[in-house]
């Protein structure tokens, strides 16, 4: 049986370019972001898993770089494949809206430049993940926080928005059940869906010897 990747090697800091470069680029998208599409969209996964980064950085936190990992490791190649399907094949190819905005002329290239840190931001988690390990309470920490971020989302949100999908996969609302109890579904298929698959790969490959600390 193969072994773990970081079982038998000391974990590593992190070092302080990346969290001045990753800081800087935060302290950049966050102004914009929020005068261009309003507070509500920090709800988003990948927008709370971009700003969580930020303090797990800066603290070194395995439980919370482990949390956002399995957060947006699946979502985000979603995106990514959502978008590459959409420059290669064309914007009306399929019906997932993910990258939908990407494509609007209304809003200006820069804000949504700023968007492809969807792109980068799983590679620099599983990078830190292979330097400092994997914390097994990442499953249930981010179980947890959505929890809460998907009540609220659906709260604050409409169904143009529809943070997190709350109100129905893709464009269009579902209609098959009662919104609150879609939502309270949600609440169990992100964690066996989304964050169970990747919890079992990333606690395979970064795991770390016991006694370290989070």
């Amino acid at each position: 049986m193969t072994a773990p990747i970081n079982n038998h090697r000391p974990t590593r800091s992190i070092p302080r370019c990346l969290k001045l470069a990753y800081t800087a680029f935060v302290a950049v998208l966050v102004p914009v972001y929020w005068f261009e599409y309003g507070p509500a969209n920090f709800l988003w996964g990948s927008d709370i898993a971009l700003l969580v980064t930020l303090a797990a950085l800066w603290l070194e936190s395995r439980l919370l770089l482990s949390m956002m990992t399995i957060a947006i490791l699946i979502p985000e190649q979603g995106w990514c494949a959502d978008l590459l399907i959409r420059l290669t094949i064309g914007i009306d190819a399929i019906e997932f809206k993910g990258t939908q905005y990407m494509f609007e002329t209304s809003i200006p290239l820069f804000v949504r430049s700023l968007s492809l840190f969807h792109v980068a931001l799983p590679v620099v988690l599983l990078w830190c993940l292979y330097r400092l390990g994997y914390h097994q309470l990442g499953m249930l920490g981010q179980s947890l926080l959505s929890w809460i971020v998907l009540p609220v989302s659906y709260l604050v949100s409409n169904p143009v928005e529809n943070i997190n999908w709350v109100y129905g996969f893709g464009g269009t609302p579902q209609t098959m059940l009662p919104e609150p109890l879609y939502v309270l579904l949600l609440m169990v298929l992100f964690p066996l869906l989304i964050y169970l698959p990747s919890h079992l790969v990333m606690g395979r490959l970064f795991s770390v010897p016991r006694g370290h600390s989070s």
